[in-house]
C-alpha cells in the first residue's frame, strides 16, 4: 500500500499527521484520497465508522481549499453535535503547519446561535455542520453557502435515520451547482439512494467491505444464557473486570434506559445514551463516561454514531443487532489507539445461529466466555 506522499498529500498536512500518529493510510484513505484530489468529481465512499473517513475527505477538501479567498469553499454535515465537534477538531490538526491559515468553524444545536453567527462573520473557509441548525443560519441570512465549492455528507445514512431528509434536501438543493458532493455512509436505505440520484452526477462509487474492517486486535467471545439470567450474567462479567470501562449496546431506547436503572440500582455507576435524549444530557452522560466518573456506557446504535471515546476496554452486545453491520461499527469502539479490547455477546441459545452468520459475513470467531 502506498503512503500519503504517493497518494499526492502535501509535506505540511503529512507533517500534521505524523504528530498525529497517522503514518500509514487505512483503506479508505488509500482508495479516496487520489480519486478526490485528481479532479471534479462527485463521489460515494461506503464504509463504517472508525475507519478513517475524516482524513479520506479531510486532506483533499483542505488541499483544495485557497486560503487568499475570504469565503466559505466547502461544508461538512454531520448527523450529531459530538460529530460536528469532532470533525472540526481533526480538520483544525491537519492544518496546524499550513502555510497559509485556513480556518475552520464548527455550527450546531445545543449553542447559542448568536454566537455562531458573530464568529462566522470572521473569515471562514470550512463550516462543518449539523442540518438542522445550518438550516436555522440560513433562515436568518447569517451564512453564504452560495460559492462551495465541496459538500460532505458524513454518516448519511444517519442524517437519514435521524429526520433530516427535509433538511438535506433543502441545503442541496440551495448550494451552488458547480460543487462536488462527497458522500459517506456506512449503509444505503432507498432513501438515500434518491438523493443520490436527484443530486449527484454519476458520481464515483468506492466500497471498503465491512469484513476488511473488523480489528485483529479485538476479540470475540460470546457467552449463553436465558432471559432471567442476563442481567446477573453482565453483572458478573463487569465484577469480574474490576474498574475497566465498558459500553454495552441494546437496540431500543427504552431497553438502554431500563438497563442503566437497573444496572444503578445494583450500585454500578452507569449513564445511557439514547437517540431521544436532549443535548445537554447527552453532553453530560458523554463526558462522565469519558472522564471516567461512569464506569459503563449504555446506548442504542443510533446514538453511538459519531462518539470516539479512548480506552474503552470491552464493548457488551446485551442484544445483538438487527442490522449486521452495526456489529462492526459497536466491536469498533473499543480496541482504539493499538490497544487490544474484548467484543462480548451475551445470547440466548436461539441466537447462536444469528452468531454463527457473523462469524461467516466478517470471517471472524467468537470463542466462549468465562466469568472468572
Amino acid at each position: 500500500m502506498k503512503n500519503f506522499k504517493e497518494l499526492g498529500v502535501s509535506d505540511d498536512f503529512i507533517q500534521s499527521m505524523k504528530e498525529m500518529g497517522v503514518k500509514t493510510p487505512t483503506e479508505i484513505q488509500y482508495r479516496t484520497i487520489p480519486k478526490l484530489l485528481e479532479g471534479q468529481i462527485d463521489y460515494i465512499g461506503k464504509a463504517q465508522t472508525g475507519t478513517g473517513k475524516t482524513i479520506a475527505f479531510g486532506l483533499p477538501l483542505l488541499q483544495k481549499i485557497n486560503p487568499k479567498k475570504g469565503q466559505i469553499q466547502a461544508l461538512v454535515l454531520a448527523p450529531t453535535r459530538e460529530l460536528a465537534q469532532q470533525i472540526k477538531k481533526q480538520l483544525f490538526k491537519l492544518t496546524k503547519y499550513s502555510s497559509e491559515r485556513i480556518f475552520c468553524e464548527a455550527v450546531y444545536g445545543g449553542e447559542k446561535i448568536d454566537i455562531q453567527m458573530e464568529r462566522l462573520e470572521r473569515t471562514t473557509h470550512v463550516v462543518v455542520a449539523t442540518p438542522g441548525r445550518l438550516c436555522d443560519l440560513l433562515d436568518r441570512a447569517a451564512i453564504d453557502i452560495s460559492n462551495i465549492k465541496m459538500l460532505v455528507l458524513d454518516e448519511a445514512d444517519e442524517m437519514l435515520s435521524m429526520g433530516f431528509l427535509p433538511d438535506l434536501n433543502r441545503i442541496l438543493k440551495y448550494s451552488t451547482a458547480s460543487k462536488n458532493t462527497w458522500l459517506f455512509s456506512a449503509t444505503f436505505p432507498n432513501a438515500l439512494n434518491s438523493l443520490v440520484k436527484t443530486y449527484m452526477h454519476t458520481p464515483v462509487r468506492v466500497e471498503v467491505e465491512a469484513d476488511q474492517l473488523i480489528n485483529g486486535d479485538i476479540s470475540h467471545k460470546f457467552i449463553t444464557t436465558t432471559i432471567g439470567q442476563k442481567l446477573d450474567v453482565l453483572i458478573s462479567f463487569v465484577e469480574s473486570r474490576g474498574l475497566e470501562k465498558g459500553i454495552v449496546f441494546c437496540k431500543t431506547k427504552l431497553g438502554a434506559q431500563k438497563l442503566k436503572e437497573e444496572l444503578s440500582e445494583e450500585g454500578f455507576s452507569a449513564v445511557a445514551l439514547e437517540g431521544d435524549m436532549g443535548q445537554r444530557d447527552r453532553e453530560k452522560s458523554l463526558r462522565s463516561f469519558k472522564n471516567g466518573a461512569s464506569q459503563l456506557l449504555i446506548c442504542t446504535d443510533v446514538a453511538a454514531r459519531g462518539i470516539d471515546v479512548p480506552n474503552v476496554n470491552y464493548v457488551i452486545h446485551y442484544q445483538l443487532p438487527e442490522n449486521t453491520e452495526y456489529f462492526v461499527h459497536r466491536s469498533g469502539r473499543t480496541a482504539r489507539g493499538g490497544n487490544k479490547g474484548l467484543s462480548l455477546a451475551i445470547v440466548l441459545s436461539k441466537e447462536l445461529e444469528q452468531l454463527q452468520a457473523l462469524q461467516k459475513e466478517f470471517k471472524i470467531h467468537f470463542g466462549k466466555y468465562t466469568i472468572a
